[in-house]
């Protein structure tokens, strides 16, 4: 009886050791160092780790896979447990956030209400006095403000500084934290959690002003380091030059500086600013960074105009950085500017007088660039800026720097204007200077190396009407044969020979496409860079010493289209196919700028009826961000410039002048051809193109496209849809099958698809006019559609079966079948032939 007792006893020992395993403090530790080599082994694996580690050998290989499983699950329950406290403290901050906006906001209510109340009271003081009394002198007396004095001179020893400065920071508070200003939602912009922030613009201060709150993790020290380094965030600054510093008594410091802004079109003059800036640190541990112009100082160092910048001025702004419980900042910012409007040509004041672009190009910009690097040092791989995130950061700040630079054409950088051809649309400048040349002393590692001396740009600028940024820009970087000359291309990349027959000439139709290639992007995508790879160039080695590739190393942003006052930018430069992210790496950009005009949008303007409720427009759709319609109708313009930029041998200028005029005239045609074809029109703001010159519009066309189908075939082309022109046009739009129509010319030529039918054909609606019928069949298709054709007009439609046809980029597309039939106009006339590509795919 204790014989079998026992043998139970050691039976369920054995059991409970099969499923409790206790492991040693050395198989523990050997088991977590082959886990970090590889956290799932295959039970091959298992076994050969046994074999391999003798400590493991009275393991089963079972209870090995037991292990790694909870250690997985261990290591996924860790993850988890630190994302939810992430989250939980970053929900914390932004709901302390929002419960100060929200007292603050209550705080400009009452101060609202207390002006209106004070504002009624006085008008019916004034009606009082100007019935009792008929004296105009006694009315204008009873309603006049009080104006504030001038102030006297500021004195510039430390004590007068400090007045400024403490001075600026109580102005700046009560702009970040109080009702100084009264701020209003910038439009399409809503707070959250996953938002950039609360971005506000001014209503009715002087100048213009913008003010943003949000979070970062970062330390409040950092934040202020890489908000004070303005040119590393800010891509219209030049410059920031400390001329002098000095310390407080209470610990902070005042630093006088001089800082350039570059102009962002060729219409108008660059800024610059003599500012003071103060660093501080509050009571409630919170660090501050201010500023304000320096202007009317006595018995200081000044800095007088500088040609050819326009002095603008600064009004209290700054950083209000405050730490957050568990880590990171709250930052709340101030950008409130003069921009002096009057300098600039009366169309172009509203970029100087937008509140809205100054949120976007500047306040935004920094909480952009807090969140980037913020996530770069919370994440080890940061999958939007690749292995290298500073590095390409650095690099696309050198294209736009570049770009900039190019636009502006400063003297100080050795640019220089030549002779004009006698008409004034192209400017053209040269730069000689060994300094530029570094950055234009392009080699090549195939062995094809640079002996350009110079560089030579030449830049214009145009006004746009009724074209929304975002669509037009989109559009040149899609579609570079609609602008680009692949010759010129070439040119731009290498070196020219010597002698005027090396350089190159306009070759109509020889582009060969372009392949984009993904590189990198920024968190929120409205900024991404990309490499270009120009395709077919080999026809052009008989008169250029040229690689056999053409790569370009491109920028792209402001591609949203439902972002308020974005502007929008596509910049290149040519690179070599060795090219790595090295922001040393030589580069020469050139490329488009285009910023919207349209003020009003605005709530800087007065005009503006401050409606918020408005701001959401509910419908069938859902929401929609406010202007998200009204940017494609009406008066919207906006500014358009553009700068290419040439390395060339100095000898060659007279000839490189002229063909740099003559390609920026001919992309300055093929825009304005494009913006008149995206402008929007009859064909529906859905669609946003005009029909071609004796086309219908496309409203009574796709009623044509439905009345046709019904007539031949007997059954009706849409289910369920009202009569009204515009319903029948966005049902068509939207249809899954691909629907286009196309002349009945001796060379049919697609004149209108819908929207399936322009992916199906990888086109768009301004380019689907160049692709003929038959170029979209292969042989066999050909033939079967010659065989068909009589029988389209003579019965009026066909069917054909499952087949192969081709897109415009030589894709091969399937189909299941495909119908195809006469259209008939109001006089039942044949007007055209319409086809339907059912269930299409790509192969």
């Amino acid at each position: 009886m204790m014989a079998v007792t026992s043998a139970c006893k050691d039976s369920k020992m054995g059991m409970d050791n099969g499923k409790y395993v206790r492991y040693t403090p050395e198989q523990v530790e050997a088991l977590e160092r082959l886990y970090h080599e590889c956290p799932k082994p295959s039970s091959l694996r298992r076994q050969q780790l046994i074999r391999e580690c003798p400590i493991l050998s009275n393991i089963e290989p079972k209870q090995i896979k037991v292990w790694f499983q909870n250690r997985r699950c261990r290591e996924k329950q860790r993850k988890e447990s630190s994302r939810l406290q992430a989250v939980n403290r970053k929900l914390t901050a932004m709901n302390k956030l929002l419960m100060e906006e929200n007292d603050r906001l209550q705080k400009q209510v009452s101060h609202l209400v207390y002006e209106n109340s004070y504002f009624r009271q006085q008008t019916t003081q004034n009606v009082t006095l100007a019935t009792t009394d008929t004296s105009c002198e006694s009315v204008v007396t009873s309603g006049q403000r009080h104006l504030t004095p001038q102030r006297p001179p500021r004195d510039a020893s430390p004590a007068g500084l400090m007045s400024i400065a403490e001075e600026t920071l109580t102005e700046f508070l009560s702009k970040a934290t109080g009702t100084a200003v009264e701020w209003v939602q910038m439009p399409g912009m809503k707070p959250g959690p996953d938002s950039i922030g609360i971005i506000a613009i001014s209503h009715g201060c002087t100048g213009v002003a913008s003010r943003a709150c949000g979070l970062a993790g970062l330390e409040p020290t950092r934040v202020a380091e890489l908000l004070k380094d303005r040119p590393s965030w800010f891509r219209d600054c030049r410059a920031v030059d400390v001329l002098n510093a000095l310390s407080t008594g209470n610990g902070g410091t005042i630093e006088l500086l001089y800082m350039q802004l570059y102009a962002p079109t060729t219409l108008a003059p660059a800024r610059d600013f003599w500012l003071l800036r103060y660093t501080s640190v509050l009571e409630d541990g919170s660090l501050v960074v201010c500023e304000r112009s320096l202007n009317n100082i006595q018995n200081g160092p000044s800095m007088p105009p500088v040609q050819p910048f326009v002095r603008a001025e600064m009004l209290p702004s700054g950083y209000l950085i405050r730490p957050c419980e568990g880590g990171g900042s709250i930052i709340h910012i101030v950008d409130h500017m003069d921009l002096e409007p009057w300098s600039v040509p009366e169309v172009l004041r509203p970029l100087y007088e937008s509140s809205t672009l100054l949120a976007q190009r500047t306040t935004m910009a920094a909480l952009r660039q807090l969140r980037q690097i913020s996530q770069e040092v919370s994440q080890v791989t940061v999958s939007n800026w690749g292995r290298r995130p500073a590095a390409l950061r650095a690099l696309s700040q050198k294209l736009s720097k570049g770009f900039n630079e190019a636009v502006n054409g400063f003297t100080d950088e050795g640019w220089s204007m030549t002779e004009s051809d006698g008409i004034d649309d192209v400017t053209v400048l040269v730069n000689s200077s060994p300094s530029k040349m570094m950055s234009a002393n392009l080699s090549y590692a195939n062995g094809f190396p640079s002996v350009s001396s110079a560089v030579l740009c030449a830049k214009a600028s145009m006004l746009l009407q009724n074209v929304p940024p975002a669509i037009l820009l989109k559009f040149l970087r899609e579609h570079r044969s609609e602008w680009a000359d692949s010759s010129i291309d070439a040119y731009s990349a290498v070196a020219v020979k010597a002698g005027p027959c090396s350089l190159p000439v306009s070759r109509t139709g020889s582009f060969g496409g372009q392949v984009i290639l993904p590189l990198a992007h920024t968190i929120e995508h409205e900024e991404f860079m990309e490499v270009i790879k120009l395709e077919n160039m080999d026809h052009y080695r008989e008169d250029m010493i040229m690689p056999n590739d053409i790569f370009l190393l491109q920028l792209c942003s402001g591609v949203d289209e439902n972002a308020i006052g974005t502007c929008a930018e596509l910049i290149f430069a040519p690179i070599d196919a060795s090219f790595s992210d090295d922001a040393g790496a030589p580069l020469l950009p050139s490329g488009f700028r285009i910023i919207p005009l349209d003020s009003g949008a605005d709530a800087s303007s007065p005009n503006r009826t401050l409606d918020l409720a408005s701001a959401l427009e509910v419908g069938p759709a859902g929401n929609k961000a406010s202007g998200s319609s009204s940017r494609h109708c009406g008066s919207a313009k906006s500014v358009m410039t553009i700068a290419f930029q040439f390395a060339y041998e100095t000898h060659l200028q007279e000839n490189v002048a002229a063909m740099a005029r003559q390609y920026l005239r001919s992309i300055i045609s093929s825009v304005q051809r494009v913006a008149l074809a995206l402008a929007p029109s009859g064909f529906g703001s859905h669609v946003g193109l005009r029909p071609t010159p004796g086309t219908p519009e496309a409203q009574t066309l796709t009623r044509w496209i439905c009345q046709s189908y019904r007539y031949f075939l007997g059954a009706e082309l849409l289910k369920a849809v009202s009569d009204g022109s515009e319903t029948i046009l966005k049902t068509i739009w939207h249809h899954p099958d691909a629907v286009m129509c196309c002349s009945l010319k001796e060379l049919p030529i697609f004149t209108f698809a819908n929207q399936g039918g322009l992916d199906m054909l990888e086109t768009t609606l301004v380019a689907l006019q160049d692709i003929t019928l038959e170029k979209i069949f292969d042989d066999h298709g050909r033939k079967t559609l010659y065989a068909e054709f009589p029988q389209i007009m003579q019965q009026g439609f066909t069917c054909f079966q499952s087949g192969i046809c081709l897109s415009s980029m030589g894709r091969p597309v399937s189909y299941e079948r495909a119908v195809a039939w006469k259209v008939l106009d109001e006089e039942e006339n044949a007007h055209c032939i319409c086809f339907m590509f059912i269930n299409w795919s790509f192969v």
